[in-house]
């Protein structure tokens, strides 16, 4: 490998739903962040990997960083913020349309004990007028010393390769921490479970909020050409159980339908999905049920 190969990791932060899942499938090239318009979507680190021929990049999408309402959310704004410390530079993701908020104000409050290059990155900007940008920036250059300022619509493209040079030209010379075919850390069973949880967050709307967790039961493939998955849903009330199912089953038939759809391409074969959904009242706040979830606190 050449000597001048460049590596790093990069932090992507922000207030909820500013479009950091969006951004990240964008860069790798493929679905592996779920994406809601529901705030709090993202609830694990979610290292994406971008290898070109001169760099790799191993991107982290943190869960939005917040003011915790219950354990989990504990759990979230943990991880988001200890990961500042972990990276070689931080992305600092705003939403154009909502402009500045008390959210950003608590994240640039954290970011000035963070001794890592801080780049501005203002995302959604094909949903503004381009006379409403310079405003934006220069409230901002007020705020915090950042390393730069960056527009981009992660949704449509723009600016996105322009803001790629820029990371690699602040990254240090290093070596390829993963295979070139790989463009995340996380195991296709975690995966699974996050485009099975996007499919309720998009279909149940407001019904069923944050409640809602995935498990995946059996992975098994029984032939050449299919592959078999067995799922449940955890809800925390009976009322969420019934929407979830829906009229005759109806809403539990949509969600497979399309959780299955996005299966399928993600492992390149023909699958068969089973969904079942089971109540655990207040599973949020309850410790041995998030470790039971995969939420260890030994991991902040």
């Amino acid at each position: 490998m050449e000597n001048n190969f460049k590596s790093g990791f990069i932090a992507i932060i922000g207030r909820p739903n500013v479009g950091k899942s969006t951004f990240l499938n964008r860069v790798i090239g493929q679905k592996i962040a779920i994406m809601s318009d529901k705030a709090q979507t993202t609830r694990n680190k979610i290292q994406g990997v971008l290898t070109q021929d001169d760099a790799q990049i191993v991107f982290i999408d943190t869960p939005g960083i917040h003011k915790p309402k219950h354990r989990l959310g504990d759990f979230m704004v943990q991880i988001a913020e200890n990961t500042l410390n972990e990276v070689d530079a931080i992305l600092f993701m705003i939403n154009a349309k909502e402009g500045y908020g008390k959210g950003d104000q608590y994240i640039i409050d954290r970011l000035q004990q963070v001794k890592k290059p801080v780049f501005l990155i203002i995302n959604k900007i094909d949903l503004i007028h381009p006379d409403d940008l310079f405003p934006l920036i220069e409230l901002y250059k007020g705020k915090y010393d950042f390393e730069e300022i960056i527009p981009i619509s992660a949704l449509q493209g723009n600016n996105v390769d322009h803001m790629l040079d820029v990371l690699k030209a602040h990254l240090p010379s290093g070596p390829k921490y993963y295979p070139d075919d790989q463009v995340t850390d996380h195991p296709e069973r975690f995966i699974i479970s996050e485009l099975i949880r996007e499919k309720v967050l998009q279909l149940t709307r407001e019904e069923v909020p944050h409640s809602i967790a995935v498990v995946i039961e059996n992975i098994e493939k029984r032939d050449s050409n299919a592959i078999f998955i067995q799922a449940t849903v955890i809800t925390e009330r009976k009322s969420q159980k019934g929407i979830l199912i829906g009229k005759h089953g109806s809403m539990l038939k949509e969600i497979g339908k399309k959780a299955r759809a996005d299966i399928e391409a993600l492992l390149g074969t023909k699958v068969y999905l089973e969904l079942w959904i089971k109540v655990q009242k207040d599973w949020r706040n309850r410790q041995s049920q998030l470790r039971e979830l995969g939420f260890r606190s030994d991991e902040y």
